[in-house]
């Protein structure tokens, strides 16, 4: 998960508490000086999730003590597609006709997951866009309410992906209200505190996900798989956010947790009939490489990147375990390993390859876009793969 911060002037304010000048914070962060001025004049208003724990790591301070956002995007002509979806989430339905029902709208579950885990977003928005209005005129049935909160997690998770936070969260806090058990719950609070890392606000996701992994915590010697992957899941959640807010032993502490947990499983889950994730060694060891790239350790990333564990082979590949947004996110990281490293054709392949299997997935995601315009800052003439690409995430001119 790569985020989007705004640091404003308290960057300003700690910098100026611990008597550095924005010079001195520039070399001892290694973030550049005109960066440094730029966020703190206001030119820049977010940067890179790892440029504020990078900044945050020199000024020992937790980095959500330097983020300031808000919780709503700006509208912008590239939030125009997601409108449709904003205001199913957010504005009642004017009902005419024809009354749905629980039967009719689960009918469209199976189409609706389909282009969801395929990534296919156009199509996922005109799919739910209207099944979220029958949903909401279903009533207060278990079975409605059922139907109704798996909807809004996914579009709780689609929203975050695609940036639109308020609308997201309004849509998980109504999944979370429909909940029909615990563990539906413990899913929607893992995409809540993905969205909240998103959003910077690092304490709050850290806080969600460790109290919710508390109170979902099984009875290993009696707990089924889909618990175990539960707990799994919240706990990589709090280590994650831990991780960001320069809680490194904390971090450390709940990721060995979250990795006994998958060892204890054995295997890796596929997705289940509610659960929209995988989950298991494979996915922890995902995990682990991103914490590679928040910790500036890109080689362990591209080590840790090649065959060695079952299923990894299968990466991309129609049918197998790796074709889950996880996977993707996966590679992103392993692109910006290799644009640390410095090997740019290797990132400008991962991507191409990601563009091959998830096209709508990778137009969406920013943190493709800012690896591929490093990668162009550093080349004097684009090749036809890069130019493509550039086009693919709508890379600035």
């Amino acid at each position: 998960m790569h985020e989007d911060t705004g640091i404003g002037s308290s960057l300003r304010k700690i910098r100026k508490r611990r008597g550095l000048t924005q010079r001195e914070l520039a070399t001892a962060s290694g973030v550049s000086l005109s960066l440094i001025r730029k966020l703190e004049q206001g030119e820049i208003n977010d940067t890179r999730m790892e440029t504020a724990h990078t900044l945050a790591s020199t000024l020992r301070v937790p980095t959500s003590y330097l983020l300031e956002r808000d919780d709503e995007e700006p509208a912008s002509e590239a939030a125009e597609p997601w409108r449709p979806l904003r205001r199913a989430v957010q504005v009642a339905p004017v009902r005419t006709g024809e009354a749905p029902t629980v039967e009719g709208v689960r009918a469209i579950l199976p189409e609706v997951r389909s282009a969801y885990f395929d990534n296919r977003l156009g199509e996922l928005t005109g799919l739910l866009a209207p099944l979220l209005a029958d949903a909401d005129a279903l009533g207060d049935s278990a079975e409605a309410r059922d139907v109704r909160s798996h909807l809004l997690q996914i579009t709780g998770s689609v929203l975050t992906q695609v940036r639109q936070y308020g609308a997201a969260e309004t849509a998980l806090r109504r999944a979370l209200d429909d909940a029909p058990d615990r563990l539906r719950a413990a899913g929607i609070i893992a995409t809540w505190s993905w969205l909240l890392v998103r959003q910077g606000k690092l304490a709050a996701s850290r806080e969600m996900a460790t109290k919710w992994a508390d109170d979902v915590e099984p009875r290993v010697s009696r707990a089924t798989a889909e618990e175990l992957a539960a707990w799994g899941w919240l706990l990589m959640q709090s280590s994650a956010a831990a991780l960001r807010d320069n809680r490194r032993g904390e971090a450390d502490d709940t990721m060995r947790l979250a990795q006994s947990v998958s060892v204890l499983l054995g295997r890796e889950l596929p997705r289940g009939t509610d659960r929209l994730t995988t989950w298991g060694p494979t996915t922890v060891r995902y995990k682990a490489c991103e914490r590679h790239i928040v910790l500036d350790e890109p080689d362990k990333v591209l080590r840790a990147a090649k065959p060695k564990w079952p299923g990894q082979a299968m990466a991309g590949k129609s049918g197998g375990l790796a074709v889950s947004t996880e996977y993707h996110r996966h590679r992103l990281d392993v692109a910006k390993a290799h644009t640390m490293m410095r090997q740019y054709p290797e990132a400008v392949d991962v991507l191409t390859s990601v563009h091959a299997t998830a096209p709508e997935w990778l137009a969406s995601q920013r943190y493709a876009r800012d690896i591929l315009g490093y990668v162009v800052e550093k080349r004097r003439t684009l090749t036809p793969e890069m130019r493509t690409l550039a086009d693919a995430v709508s890379l600035p001119l």
